[in-house]
């Protein structure tokens, strides 16, 4: 019997205005499993600043991303330090604005942001191997700010989708049931709620991309 492909899922908290967005893990998580893969969660050891998901409005209080992360993996969460592409044949990002504010600080600098060091290195490092990335929503901006000359989706949104460009990426305007797969760098990326409606349209995009990134392993 062939051995299970391995995930590793990059968390950044939890709930979608300040951490991973729920819908996005859950059904990335269902879909590696579906597939007969098993995965391991990781989150980088930092604080963030929690955001009242109901209201979207800050609030004073800090939180450790690794502790908010296993509310989502029903567990511990390994430090993203740890992590070793050689470990894994996959590394998946759901989105959230997790993403854009714990993994680096582009939600407060922009394109001049900085991006964790744990990311970053868990990003080139498994690029370098040649071995498939999965991004889901804002993350492929995530993938975009530390690998530039990719292809990727942004949903439908022009604003960052420019910014890919300028970066010398390339943007691709999909909905959330499609997805976009960089061949030559082994990305594949899916709107999710960038566009979608419900989870439903959430689920289907992100089980293509996780089936999307079986072929793409050696």
């Amino acid at each position: 019997m062939s051995k299970p492909v391995k995930f590793a899922v990059v968390l950044s908290g939890c709930g979608s205005k300040d951490g991973s967005e729920i819908h996005e893990s859950v059904s990335a998580l269902l879909a590696i499993s579906n597939e007969g893969g098993v995965y391991t969660c990781f989150a980088p050891h930092t604080e963030f600043t929690v955001t009242d998901n109901a209201t979207g409005e800050t609030t004073s209080e800090r939180r450790q991303i690794q502790t908010e992360a296993a509310r989502i993996a029903r567990g511990p969460v390994k430090d993203l330090s740890l992590y070793r592409p050689e470990d894994f044949d996959v590394l998946v990002f759901p989105g959230g604005l997790g993403a854009i504010k714990n993994l680096c600080d582009y939600a407060e600098k922009g394109v001049s942001c900085s991006i964790n060091p744990d990311v970053a290195k868990a990003v080139i490092s498994t690029h370098s191997a040649k071995k498939p990335i999965v991004a889901l929503c804002i993350a492929p901006l995530l993938l975009a700010l530390i690998l530039k000359t990719i292809k990727v989706t942004i949903g439908q949104d022009k604003a960052i989708g420019a910014q890919i460009e300028a970066m010398g990426g390339e943007a691709v305007y999909q909905n959330a049931e499609e997805i976009t797969v960089d061949e030559s760098n082994k990305i594949i990326t899916t709107p999710c709620y960038m566009t979608a409606q419900n989870i439903s349209e959430v689920a289907i995009g992100v089980s293509k991309a996780i089936k999307e990134s079986l072929r793409l392993i050696v």
